[in-house]
């Protein structure tokens, strides 16, 4: 018998406030159209004022929760995944710890923008896998409306706020990959990008600053990235994309994800795409587009779903899932 980190719930949560692309309209030179054909996003989610990344991630924990049919003091651990936390420190996940009525195990952020939420399902997996703990709550949430220049229009249209959670159990499988749960992860980084997508403020620097992207190579590096991550993940599991039902992608640009899709050989019908109603989330996206993914019918119990992600660092890595 094989110990799998097995999904058992999922949830998401959005800020009420829907921003259209027409409100851009009204102080950038862009439009709709502009917007859409650019990226495929409509609209997205901005938080209200004193809405913070703890209370997005405790709210798309607590339906998670629901979804499992579990309480907060069943939970062992909870990793949250965000580049905008509420405060330098403590941690955000520390926050919904406490939001939720959690007196027991631990918590902890993992910090990797847009790919975190594959680097927290992978150390939630590895938590599990060596008895640390027996399930986990994997938490990805951001305010990006916080740290944007809304004076340029190539980047402060693209992205929203946004959480969703994913509950991870350690359950006994038969060791192939039939076995429901994580089956394989594929983690990887180059700090030599760094100045392609990145925040020019910080701690250190005592400044909060403003996202900075250049988007023709982010693109580049993206595509040929991501389809290489998602095709070592499936390689570690003994698996190809003809075993593949689902792709949840990070959602960052219809192309990206298009091109991604076409490199993997699979068709856009296999392909769980929510950008164009929340625009990018980073951390958020692909336990947003999970959790959107369940509610329409589209993952069913046994499916099998690679999700990939590539972010600022440059940092990339893909999970292989059997839901």
């Amino acid at each position: 018998m094989t110990l799998r980190a097995v999904v058992t719930g999922c949830g998401h949560y959005l800020p009420e406030r829907v921003v259209p692309n027409s409100e851009f309209e009204q102080s950038l030179e862009t439009s709709d159209e502009w917007i859409r054909a650019r990226s495929g996003i409509e609209r997205r989610h901005f938080a209200a004022d004193g809405e913070t990344t703890s209370d997005l991630a405790s709210k798309a924990a607590q339906n998670a929760l629901d979804d499992a049919g579990l309480n907060a003091d069943d939970i062992d651990a909870i990793i949250v995944a965000t580049s905008t936390p509420d405060l330098t420190f403590p941690s955000a996940a520390t926050m919904v710890q406490a939001k939720l009525g959690m007196t027991r195990g631990f918590a902890f952020d993992v910090q990797a923008v847009c790919a975190g939420f594959v680097f927290a399902l992978t150390n939630a997996n590895a938590l599990i896998l060596s008895g640390q703990a027996k399930r986990v709550l994997v938490i990805g949430a951001e305010t990006f409306s916080r740290i944007l220049d809304y004076t340029d229009r190539s980047t402060c249209v693209l992205f929203g706020d946004g959480a969703g959670a994913l509950i991870l159990e350690g359950q006994t499988g038969k060791g192939s990959n039939e076995d429901r749960g994580v089956l394989s992860t594929d983690l990887n980084s180059d700090g030599r990008h760094r100045d392609i997508l990145y925040v020019d403020g910080g701690v250190s620097t005592q400044t909060t600053g403003h996202l900075k992207m250049e988007g023709r190579e982010v693109f580049r590096h993206a595509v040929e990235k991501l389809a290489q991550t998602a095709s070592q993940a499936l390689e570690n599991a003994g698996l190809t994309s003809d075993d593949v039902d689902w792709v949840v992608p990070h959602q960052a640009n219809i192309r990206i994800i298009q091109g991604t899709a076409k490199k993997l050989g699979l068709p856009m019908e296999q392909v769980v795409v929510t950008v164009q109603d929340h625009g990018n989330t980073s951390a958020a996206s692909i336990p947003l587009a999970l959790s959107v993914g369940k509610e329409r019918g589209q993952i069913k119990t046994g499916d099998l779903v690679v999700t990939e992600a590539i972010g600022g660092g440059l940092a990339w890595g893909a999970v292989v899932i059997r839901w």
